[in-house]
């Protein structure tokens, strides 16, 4: 009895031992890539930037200045105003949040979509899979653009909107790899035996294979959420976002469109802002990629 209950107790302290040191040599990989390391402190000085807006923007993103419309950069205003006289500065740090949530929120609808579909349509083939990959290449092959301004001009453009409407078309990525993974994951042995001891289809699927993709669906999501950023900036460009008064990088794009000439430096704070959002979640996703393939070699 005294074997027995030594033995169970060692096969977990075994897997824990193994799941510990494979999460140290991913640290150890991501740590290396210093690109990865700075783009994941940007990240986090942008996100802390959003959190306390209120309290790090120096002046009302909505109060307008009499008498300063356009006026340049100046010590007070780093950025200067844009074009009806409001503080540049405080805007794009306003601008931040509604990036953030626009980007992780979109991402996030997207993630849960394409995962469940993804497990259920490889997991059981027939119909389901059937009906899945058509529906994907439908949903991949439409532009993603004209998509999102049809669902935006009938819903009516707002930041709830926009968080959905980019959520609930950005999943058919997401769902075609985890098919890809989970038709080959359900013919590994681990699978097979939880079939063989009558464990639940439902638990297999979500306790035996969904923890195996998860590496690839974490990458993805941080590389698509560059790409929700700048889809939200086209939609607020185009007047089918964000909607003004409402501090958004995209919206300040597009009113500065018109001045472009007379004051570019309206068009170029967001639009930096932008570049440097959607550089820096590239590079982390490029990071995590790499630190999670456990075909990379480890860094000594």
């Amino acid at each position: 009895m005294a074997v027995g209950q030594a033995k169970d107790r060692i096969v977990p302290l075994t897997v824990e031992l193994s799941r510990r040191s494979g999460t140290s040599r991913a640290w150890r990989r991501f740590k290396a890539n210093r690109m990865a390391v700075i783009a994941g402190a940007f990240i986090i000085l942008l996100c802390l930037m959003a959190i306390f807006a209120d309290t790090i923007a120096p002046h009302d993103p909505l109060e307008i200045y009499s008498g300063k419309r356009g006026i340049a950069p100046s010590i007070e205003h780093p950025m200067g105003f844009d074009h009806v006289g409001r503080d540049l500065f405080s805007r794009v740090i306003y601008g931040a949040r509604v990036a953030l949530i626009v980007g992780l929120g979109a991402s996030s609808i997207a993630v849960v979509i394409g995962v469940m579909l993804g497990v259920t349509a490889g997991y059981f083939g027939g119909w389901p899979d059937t009906l899945l990959s058509r529906l994907t290449d439908t949903l991949m092959a439409f532009p993603i653009i004209a998509l999102l301004i049809l669902m935006a001009a009938l819903l009516g453009p707002s930041l709830a909107t926009t968080v959905v409407v980019i959520g609930v078309t950005g999943w058919a990525v997401y769902a075609r790899v985890v098919r890809v993974e989970v038709l080959s994951l359900k013919e590994q042995e681990f699978v097979v035996a939880a079939r063989a001891i009558g464990t639940s289809d439902r638990r297999i699927m979500f306790r035996q294979i969904l923890p195996n993709v998860l590496t690839s669906v974490i990458v993805l999501a941080t590389l698509g959420v560059g790409t929700i950023i700048i889809l939200e900036a086209a939609l607020s460009f185009l007047g089918m976002g964000i909607q003004p008064p409402t501090p958004s990088w995209g919206g300040t794009l597009s009113h500065g469109r018109a001045f472009i000439l007379l004051f570019p430096h309206i068009s170029i704070a967001p639009g930096i802002m932008i570049m440097l959002t959607v550089l820096a979640f590239n590079l982390l996703g490029d990071g995590l990629r790499d630190a999670l393939d456990p075909r990379q070699k480890d860094i000594t």
